[in-house]
């Protein structure tokens, strides 16, 4: 074994040892949203003001940028020192990636050779220190004009390190890069009409399991896996149930059981982790549904917006059978703490930080409802053209939205709108900040860079 290797897997068994001895020093970001999928990360100081772009004046705040090749909205995660990003690299050169508004029913013209590849950097450094390739050939589906081929992000507990590229398969390293096992799942072509939109549901996991969302209306299913050596332990055909959706699946540990939420259209499901028995269902909300169902104050989040409908539903896990809300009690029943049929987003996940719930939308508007009563307290708008792809994060007061624009608005936690700051980034922002030990983390469309 060479020495670096040697050294990296005995700092990985300190620091996995460390983090789950209750130590606070090491603030990780293991999987999309961070911790728990909850897009916030307190205890240390965080920056509100920089700039990252030398042509609207002096470089301010970063502590380090690198450039990244290829093209992905993958956000960034990390585990002790190291940061883990996915990219899809063309051989023809430069993806072409569409810009600005318009969300037509285009799929992107890239269909040439590709190279699908996991990329390790220093966190403190922003150094790379190995790259993967995964996967190497023409796309096995086609992905929308604004999408990329590597839209997903990676996830680890700190042991293994989970990339899947939907139809370009399932792969598992060690956090060194050496590659566990490899699983190939088909094609998976989430599509609407004829066109593959490209796939974007990141893995989830849970002790040893993986949970994949797999939604191509043609075969639409949900499977989970053994982390540690890919076997199938179950799938649920979704036939009937959705007929697309691009969110990561939900895994929350509740006192009797451990359940998976799945967004969708016409259904949201929740299974039982366990065998993949379906606990509860709600029917209705926007028929491109993409964000991720997440937990905060014991309680399940849920929304899409998208065909007319904009859902927002708060849920107790505890629920069972079908939870849909009735015309007679539109809004609450004994699982649903509060509902609104309008006021939901469409690409961005939001954020529950200090008793408020916090939505983002592509057209630049900002909503806020008290996350316990879903009483509405704003809706704003940043600015013109300031669409929220990216999802949302929080941390020491402060609400992170990273535009398309280039921009990264700080808006002041609680029940005013206040805009902190407007922060130049000189690329696009598609994929969603990660925040350790208060340092944020932004993959833009070419860098990945540390605001420190």
């Amino acid at each position: 074994m060479d020495p670096y290797r040697r050294t990296f897997l005995l700092s990985a068994f300190v620091l996995v040892t460390f983090c789950t001895s209750g130590a606070d020093e090491v603030q990780n970001w293991p999987s999309f949203r961070g911790p728990g999928g909850q897009g916030v990360a307190d205890g240390f100081s965080v920056r509100s003001s920089w700039n990252a772009d030398s042509t609207s004046g002096k470089i301010e705040g970063v502590s380090w940028r690198t450039h990244i090749p290829g093209l992905g909205h993958s956000s960034p995660i990390m585990f002790g020192d190291r940061i883990f990003l996915a990219t899809a690299i063309s051989e023809a050169g430069n993806a072409p990636l569409k810009l600005g508004a318009g969300g037509a029913p285009t799929a992107a013209d890239d269909h040439g050779e590709q190279s699908w590849v996991v990329l390790c950097y220093n966190k403190l450094t922003g150094v790379e220190l190995w790259r993967r390739t995964a996967y190497k050939g023409p796309p096995r589906a086609s992905r929308h004009a604004k999408a990329t081929h590597a839209n997903t992000s990676l996830t680890t507990d700190g042991r293994y390190l989970v990339a899947f590229f939907g139809s370009e398969g399932l792969y598992c390293y060690d956090l060194a890069g050496e590659l566990q096992w490899s699983r190939d799942l088909g094609v998976i072509n989430i599509s609407k009409y004829g066109i593959g939109w490209g796939y974007s549901s990141s893995p989830a996991i849970h002790q040893n399991r993986i949970v994949l969302v797999c939604d191509d209306p043609d075969n639409p299913f949900v499977v989970a896996l053994r982390l540690s050596d890919g076997e199938e332990l179950w799938r649920v055909s979704r036939k009937g149930i959705c007929e697309r959706s691009w969110g990561t699946a939900l895994i929350h540990a509740g006192p009797e059981n451990t359940q998976v939420v799945v967004n969708g259209w016409p259904w949201v499901v929740s299974y039982d982790l366990e065998a993949g028995e379906e606990l509860w269902r709600i029917r209705g909300g926007g028929d491109n549904p993409v964000p991720t169902p997440f937990v905060a104050n014991g309680l399940i989040y849920i929304t899409s917006s998208h065909g007319g409908q904009s859902p927002i539903y708060v849920v107790r896990p505890e629920a069972r059978g079908d939870i849909s809300p009735t015309k007679e009690n539109s809004t609450t029943n004994e699982a649903i703490v509060w509902s609104t049929s309008k006021g939901g987003s469409y690409m961005a996940t939001p954020v529950v930080y200090r008793g408020y719930l916090y939505l983002g939308n592509s057209n630049g508007v900002v909503r806020c409802f008290n996350a316990s009563t879903g009483e509405k307290i704003y809706e704003e708008r940043l600015e013109i053209g300031a669409a929220i792809i990216s999802s949302l994060v929080a941390a020491e007061g402060k609400i992170f939205c990273a535009a398309e624009n280039g921009t990264v608005y700080v808006l002041a936690a609680g029940p005013e709108f206040n805009i902190l700051a407007r922060n130049a980034m000189s690329e696009p922002c598609f994929a969603t900040p990660a925040i350790s030990e208060g340092v944020l983390y932004f993959r833009t469309t070419q860098s990945l860079m540390a605001i420190k």
